[in-house]
């Protein structure tokens, strides 16, 4: 074990009788006064009889006031104990400890440290006392300091562990790679199903890649570090038949150079592409949005929908500005796929950027990818069906079917073709009350016959003219 050092000891004068002696009081008092911000000459009740501030702060604080009172009177109550301790101690001054004592004036309150010397037999007590303003406030911001340093430190913990969830949870196979050794320092899970093999950190890169297509690998790490803009290549790694597309980026941490490299398996990317071919193709219109409704991608059909040549001139903008009459159509579909997440057959219009609107019924879907919401909207024109629902519309049959016309027609439309409903429905019940005699069913309805003939020729109700001979003889 180690010996302790020893702390050293305050060395007093050898010889004070001899050498100071006959030293004047007044050459006393200057060297108290120059050594201390303020000194204290107290008798034995405690009282101050005498004082100096060498301090102009001090003097500017009102210490000057404490003259003619007792010490523990002019400090504030939590030091009022440390006070009575070191006038009552009768240890000698190098033996003694340095005490902080709040003193208080009238203008404020401030720290002051001191020690406490008898003065002789029946001489009372003088303290000496500095300043300890500077080092409370170096103190201070020592706190603040130690305290920058924790939550910097927090906040490094919580960034480590939000990137050490996304590089574990997230689907894109990753690498990092030491630069010089070529040595994996990481693989996160998806990089090991990828390449089918565990505990990937710690070992080579180059035994996992087939002896004869190492040397493609090593020419992409030396663009790697040479520019960013290295192609990716087209490698076989592991046990894996099919190839692995790889690129990655260069980057210093710690005076050290390390690679990320990105894992991309080409089976997939290939479907993902033979996907999008087949969407492109699909001859319904198709679009999908972000969660906000900005288009993010469209179809062929789409584009020739809406009378543009490029996606670029669609993508960003907002899918309420080609579909659905402005305020009503769009408001709604948007809140159906909010609340519900689907909407189906909703039979809207589609604004193309020349000629007329077209009549489409739209499907659309709202779910979550990648942590993002996605929407996807098919848009299939009504052109073929129109007259069928234009004659649908124009005459609902029962309440069910008027209900169906919201979202098709205006309100005002729908209270005409309600009140049409309606009219209908009464005729039908006098009729049927009458046993189908017209005179009677005027007479119930209050309407005069010919006025009855008039709603029945309207609502399509008006049989052959020989009934009206029957209702005559009746």
């Amino acid at each position: 074990m180690d010996a302790q050092t020893p702390t050293p000891e305050p060395v007093p004068f050898r010889a004070p009788e001899g050498s100071l002696g006959g030293v004047d009081s007044r050459v006393v008092a200057s060297a108290l006064a120059a050594a201390s911000d303020v000194a204290l000459v107290l008798d034995g009740d405690g009282v101050i009889q005498d004082m100096a501030i060498g301090s102009a702060d001090l003097a500017e604080e009102g210490a000057g006031d404490w003259l003619g009172k007792r010490w523990e009177e002019t400090v504030l109550p939590d030091s009022r104990h440390k006070v009575l301790e070191m006038l009552s101690d009768g240890a000698s001054p190098a033996g003694k400890p340095w005490r902080q004592i709040n003193q208080r004036t009238e203008r404020g309150e401030f720290p002051l440290r001191y020690i406490a010397i008898r003065a002789g037999p029946g001489r009372g007590t003088i303290a000496v006392g500095r300043d300890a303003r500077g080092d409370a406030a170096l103190q201070q911001r020592l706190i603040q300091a130690q305290q920058m340093i924790e939550r910097e430190r927090l906040r490094a913990r919580q960034t480590e562990t939000r990137y050490r969830l996304l590089f574990s949870l997230g689907r894109e196979a990753i690498i990092v790679l030491d630069a010089g050794s070529r040595t994996i320092i990481e693989a996160n899970p998806a990089a090991e199903r990828l390449l089918g093999r565990t505990g990937l950190a710690g070992r080579p890169l180059l035994q996992l890649v087939e002896p004869s297509e190492r040397d493609a690998l090593l020419a992409m790490l030396g663009a790697i570090g040479a520019s960013d803009q290295a192609p990716p290549v087209r490698l076989r790694l592991g046990d894996r038949t099919a190839p692995v597309r790889i690129d990655g980026n260069m980057f210093r941490q710690g005076g050290n150079s390390y690679v990320l490299l990105r894992l991309a398996d080409e089976a997939r990317i290939d479907e993902g592409r033979d996907a999008a071919m087949v969407l492109e193709r699909v001859p319904d219109p198709f679009v999908v949005t972000d969660s906000a409704f900005r288009i993010l991608d469209v179809n062929a059909a789409l584009l020739e929908l809406l009378g543009h040549a490029r996606k670029e001139e669609l993508i960003g903008c907002s899918l309420g500005q080609f579909l659905g009459r402005p305020g009503i159509d769009f408001a709604v579909l948007s809140d159906q796929l909010i609340e519900h997440g689907l909407v189906r057959n909703l039979v809207t219009i589609v604004r193309p950027r020349f000629g007329a609107a077209v009549e489409v019924q739209v499907s659309a879907v709202l779910g979550t990818e990648g942590g993002h919401q996605i929407g996807g909207f098919t848009l299939r024109p009504l052109a073929s069906d129109r007259t069928k629902i234009t004659a649908e519309m124009a005459s609902p049959r029962s309440v069910e079917e008027l209900t169906e016309l919201v979202g098709r027609m205006t309100l005002k439309d729908i209270v005409r073709e309600s009140t049409d409903l309606i009219e209908r429905l009464c005729i039908e019940a006098a009729l049927k009350c009458a046993d189908n005699n017209r005179a009677s069913a005027a007479e119930i309805l209050g309407l005069s016959r010919q006025g009855l003939y008039l709603k029945l020729h309207r609502h399509g109700l008006a049989r052959d003219p020989n009934d009206d001979r029957q209702d005559r003889a009746r």
